[in-house]
C-alpha cells in the first residue's frame, strides 16, 4: 500500500512493521509526532517518560527483557540521555534497541545547534540517516536488523526536514520479533572489571560495521559524471538532486558512522573534484580529509543554519532562479504568549517587582520578549533553579529577595527535582515558581507525570507537587492563581522577604487545552478608555489600540481578566458582570 506520510509517521509505522514492543520518549520539536504516531498501534506499549535519559533506560530494560524498543528525543535530549547511550555501547541489547535522535538546524524550536553524529562517533555506536519518509520507514526496520546482528543500539539521526515533510511511502505488515532473557553478570554488569573486557568488543564490532558500511544498499553510488563528484547525506542529498540533477555524481550515505572507507576512495578516484555537502559540522569531510583524499566542503558552505537548494547552488556558482518579491512590506511578527495564557499575569508580577528571573525551557520562555522582557536566563532543561541557587549563593543580599527561578511543571518533573534538592539541602535563600499550566505546552500538549493522565489520556500515577516539594525539604510551599495579580503580587513580596528557600506554584490549565472552558471575551466601554496604554503592558495579542482607544479581538480573548485589573478606569467589561 502506497501513502503519503510525514517522516515521523513513516519512522513510528516502521517500528510497528518491525515488531516493536515498547516505546518510551520524552517530547521534544521535531522528534515528538513519532511517539504520537507510535501510541496508535495497540500492539506496542508507548509512554511518555519523564525525562529522556529514563525513556532511553526503559528502552533498554525491555531489549533486555527480549521485545524489540525504541525511544526518541530532540537533539539536546540526547545530552540527558548521553550517560546510558555510552555504556549501551559496552554492553550491548538483547533484542533489537533503536534510538532516534532529531536535530534541528536553524533552530526552529531549540537553544543550540547540535550536530548528533558526534555522539554516534564518541559512544562508537552505528547511525542510519533517512533522507525522506520511504527512508525514515526503511531504515527503522533495518536498523533493529542491525542492531540485532552486531549487538549494539542502533542510532537513526531525524533532522527538521525529513521528520516534518510528506513523500511516498510503501507499506507493508507487522513481523513480531522476541528473545528470551538470558542472565549474564560479564555483558551486562558494568562494574570496572567486566567493562574492561566489553571494551575490545566494542572495538571488534565497529571494524565489523565498517566492513557493513561498504556493502550495504543504503550508502550508494549514483555515477552520471566524473567532473563533479559529491559525497551527501539526509536533506542535503535531496537538495543536490534538485540542484545538479544528473550534472553531478552522488555517494549517498544512509550509514553516517561508522564510514566506509574503501567506497569512499573508490569514488574519490572517478571524479575530478569532490565535495562533501553536509549540514553543520564537517564530520564526513574530517573523514574524507584523512583517508588522504583532497576534498572540498566546509571552505565553500557555512556551518551554520539549514542548507537550501539555492545555498547549495550558490556555492557551486550556478544561477539561482528569480524569486517572487511583495511590493507591500511584511510587518515583523515576534512569538508572543497566547491570550489568556496563565504565564502572562505571573510575568507581569515579576516585572512590577523588578525581579531578576532565571528562566528555563518552555513556552514561558516567552517571558523574555517585550513588552514583559522579565526573563534573564535560559540555559538546559532545569537549569533554572540550579543557576538562581549559585547566583544567590554568590552574590548573597545583593540578589535574595529579588531573584526568583522560573519553571514549567513538564520541566521541573524532567530535571528540575535535583536542582530543588539542592537548594533545599545547601540552603540558599532562593525562590522557585514552578508554572503549573497542567500539560506539556511547547511541544503540543504532551500529559507528564503531574497530570494525572498517561500517553492515551487514561487515568494514570500523579505528582502532588506541593508535596512533593515539601517532602524534598522546602517548607514554604504555596500555590497562586496567576489570573489574579493582586494575589501573585502578595505572594512574591511575602516569598523574597523570607530568608528560607520557598516554591510558588502557579496554576491554572494552558488556555488551549480543550478541556478548559473560558469566559466570554471582555469588550471596551469607549467613554471610560483614556488611551493610557496600561493594558498593553501585558503584551496581550488579543488587545491593540485603534484610534487612541483599546479594543479586543473577540475572536482571541478568552475572558481571562488581567487586563481589567490594569484598567485604571475599568473599562474592560464582561459579558457575565
Amino acid at each position: 500500500m502506497r501513502e503519503l506520510m510525514l517522516g515521523n509517521k513513516a519512522l513510528a509505522r516502521g517500528l510497528w512493521e518491525a515488531g516493536v514492543g515498547f516505546v518510551s520518549s520524552y517530547p521534544g520539536t521535531p522528534s515528538t509526532e513519532i511517539t504520537e504516531e507510535a501510541v496508535k498501534f495497540d500492539d506496542m506499549y508507548c509512554e511518555w517518560a519523564p525525562n529522556e535519559k529514563v525513556a532511553m533506560e526503559s528502552a533498554f530494560g525491555a531489549s533486555l527483557a527480549g521485545r524489540r524498543a525504541f525511544c526518541a528525543q530532540k537533539h539536546v535530549g540526547l545530552n540527558v540521555a548521553a550517560d546510558p547511550l555510552f555504556t549501551l555501547s559496552y554492553t550491548g541489547v538483547n533484542a533489537g534497541l533503536v534510538v532516534v535522535v532529531a536535530d534541528d538546524a536553524g533552530m526552529h524550536s531549540s537553544q543550540n545547534e547540535q550536530d548528533s553524529r558526534h555522539y554516534a562517533i564518541a559512544a562508537k555506536v552505528p547511525m542510519l540517516e533517512p533522507s525522506d519518509s520511504q527512508e525514515a520507514l526503511t531504515f527503522a526496520k533495518l536498523a533493529y536488523d542491525i542492531s540485532e546482528e552486531f549487538d549494539t543500539p542502533v542510532l537513526i539521526k531525524m533532522c527538521t526536514r525529513v521528520a516534518h515533510s510528506q513523500s511516498i511511502v510503501e507499506t507493508g505488515e507487522r513481523v513480531e520479533h522476541s528473545r528470551p532473557y538470558a542472565k549474564d553478570i560479564a555483558k551486562y554488569v558494568m562494574m570496572p572489571g567486566n567493562a574492561k573486557k566489553r571494551h575490545p568488543i566494542v572495538e571488534e564490532r565497529t571494524q565489523r560495521l565498517i566492513a557493513y558500511a561498504e556493502t550495504t544498499p543504503i550508502n550508494r553510488v549514483e555515477f552520471t559524471s566524473d567532473a563533479l563528484g559529491i559525497i551527501t547525506s539526509s536533506t542535503s542529498y535531496q537538495y543536490v538532486k534538485e540542484v545538479f540533477g544528473d550534472g553531478a555524481s552522488v555517494l549517498k550515505l544512509g550509514m553516517v558512522n561508522p564510514l566506509p572507507d574503501a567506497l569512499i576512495k573508490d569514488f574519490a578516484a572517478k571524479v575530478k573534484r569532490l565535495v562533501v555537502v553536509e549540514e553543520l559540522d564537517p564530520i564526513i569531510e574530517t573523514h574524507v580529509k584523512s583517508l588522504g583524499l583532497a576534498v572540498e566542503g566546509s571552505d565553500i558552505l557555512p556551518r551554520i543554519d539549514e542548507f537550501s537548494p539555492n545555498m547549495i547552488a550558490a556555492a557551486f556558482g550556478k544561477e539561482i532562479p528569480a524569486g517572487i518579491s511583495l511590493d507591500d512590506a511584511i510587518p515583523p511578527r515576534p512569538p508572543v504568549m497566547c491570550a489568556g495564557c496563565p504565564h502572562r499575569g505571573l510575568f507581569y508580577s515579576l516585572k512590577k517587582r523588578k525581579c531578576t528571573v532565571l528562566g528555563d525551557i518552555g513556552c514561558y520562555t516567552l517571558g523574555a520578549v517585550p513588552p514583559l522582557s522579565t526573563i534573564e536566563l535560559t540555559l538546559c532543561m532545569g537549569a533554572s533553579i540550579g543557576a538562581t541557587h549559585g547566583f544567590n549563593k554568590m552574590l548573597g543580599k545583593e540578589s535574595e529577595g529579588k531573584t526568583v527561578a522560573v519553571i514549567g511543571d513538564s520541566t521541573f518533573i524532567h530535571s528540575g527535582m535535583t536542582g530543588l534538592a539542592n537548594v533545599a539541602y545547601n540552603q540558599s535563600n532562593s525562590t522557585v515558581i514552578i508554572l503549573d499550566n497542567s500539560i506539556t505546552g511547547m511541544t503540543g500538549h504532551q500529559q507528564n507525570p503531574s497530570t494525572g493522565l498517561n500517553i492515551k489520556g487514561d487515568p494514570a500515577g500523579k505528582i502532588d507537587l506541593e508535596a512533593l516539594c515539601r517532602a524534598m525539604g522546602i517548607e514554604r510551599v504555596r500555590v497562586v492563581d496567576p489570573y489574579n495579580l493582586a494575589e501573585c503580587d502578595a505572594a512574591l513580596k511575602e516569598e523574597l522577604a523570607v530568608n528560607a528557600p520557598s516554591v510558588i506554584i502557579s496554576r491554572r490549565p494552558c488556555a488551549l487545552l480543550k478541556t478548559v472552558h473560558h469566559k466570554p471575551p471582555l469588550t471596551v466601554d469607549a467613554d471610560k478608555c483614556i488611551g493610557c496604554k496600561s493594558c498593553m503592558k501585558i503584551g496581550c495579542p488579543a488587545i491593540s489600540m485603534v484610534d487612541g482607544k483599546a479594543r479586543v479581538d473577540q475572536t482571541q480573548c478568552v475572558g481571562c481578566g488581567v487586563c481589567s485589573q490594569l484598567c485604571p478606569k475599568k473599562a474592560f467589561i464582561s459579558k457575565e458582570a
